[in-house]
């Protein structure tokens, strides 16, 4: 994250005037995706830094402009999300952490699970209600929280089957005192937040960060197989046939889901009506495809491929995360589904 700040890009979403880069999805996807042929987790990092900026610049208020975006362009300042909860699954949408207000602060109360770079960033956007309202989507509310206020207690230590690199942690929130100032927007802005900036940055950071999983696992199986050669005839196994068209059936399902993940990206950058279901579609896809490539290359690798240090089983096992990573693959097809179908979303 060091080198990113250094490179001049954790500055991605904010505004221009503010120092920022003042990109899109399309820049995200294609980032996010690059960085993750390296290390998935500095990926997921960087992609959950990166919504988190875009939330706060969305409606930034000019105090926290200065206090937040511009340390952020600086490559001063790391940010995360904590959306997601123990007791809510994959209804990040519908959070029981709790606030109220008390002259000049909010006081917060609750918990939050699989926060990225949890007790790392320097602050993280939390999704809050108001005491009684937390079955009720519209009283949905951000804030943002410094990393250093007292009451946060981090929780264990991430042990995951993938994404090592990330210190992904439960939060417990004890009365924490925030100042009304890192409100972000209005109070119960939940559908403006969640479907025009939240879903449309989580879902394409995410995406690119599956594509360039699945495109590193699909590259060190090509080199394997064009390299590897047996002893007792001499052929490659890029000579077999069989290999041939899973290396083909791959490339084709990766290059295809890059399509649609970026037609999604330039759909939601220019604002179209449509976006929303080419986002959904995108992240489903991507979930689908990253497990299915790895898998494959897998089973392409053989024995080199399952050693427990191989590049190939660190990207499947980090790939078989896409699935389960709220908006999960289940969650996202039922949504599409249902805006095809002329049904609310939720």
């Amino acid at each position: 994250m060091r080198g990113l700040a250094e490179a001049g890009l954790m500055g991605l979403h904010v505004p221009v005037e503010y120092g920022g880069h003042g990109q899109g999805l399309v820049a995200l996807a294609m980032i996010g995706e690059e960085l993750a042929t390296g290390c998935s987790s500095t990926a997921m990092c960087f992609g959950m830094h990166s919504v988190a900026t875009k939330v706060l610049a969305a409606k930034a208020t000019p105090d926290q402009a200065e206090r937040f975006l511009r340390p952020i362009a600086a490559g001063q300042h790391i940010t995360s999300l904590a959306l997601s909860e123990p007791g809510t699954g994959v209804n990040f949408f519908l959070p029981r952490a709790q606030y109220t207000a008390t002259g000049k602060e909010f006081i917060l109360s609750g918990q939050k699970s699989f926060v990225t770079s949890g007790g790392h960033a320097d602050s993280y956007v939390v999704s809050c209600v108001p005491p009684g309202s937390e079955l009720d989507p519209g009283a949905f509310t951000c804030m943002v929280v410094e990393g250093e206020r007292a009451g946060l207690d981090w929780q264990q230590a991430w042990h995951g089957m993938g994404m090592r690199g990330n210190s992904s942690r439960a939060v417990k929130l004890t009365e924490v005192a925030v100042p009304k100032a890192n409100l972000i927007g209005s109070e119960g802005d939940q559908i403006w937040y969640i479907f025009e900036v939240v879903a449309p940055y989580f879902l394409i950071a995410m995406s690119g960060v599956y594509l360039g999983i699945a495109r590193r696992a699909l590259e060190a199986t090509t080199d394997h197989l064009k390299s590897r050669q047996h002893e007792h005839t001499g052929d490659k196994l890029s000579d077999l046939s069989v290999l041939q068209h899973q290396v083909a059936n791959a490339w084709i399902d990766l290059q295809a889901t890059r399509q649609l993940v970026h037609y999604a990206a330039r759909r939601a950058d220019a604002g179209a009506s449509d976006a929303t279901l080419a986002l959904f579609a995108a992240k489903a896809r991507v979930g689908d495809m990253a497990g299915a490539v790895t898998t494959a290359c897998m089973e392409m690798m053989g024995g080199r491929g399952y050693s427990e240090n191989s590049v190939v089983a660190r990207l499947h096992r980090d790939a078989l995360a896409a699935p389960v990573m709220s908006p999960t693959t289940h969650l996202l097809k039922g949504w599409l589904g249902r805006s095809l179908l002329d049904l609310p979303v939720i």
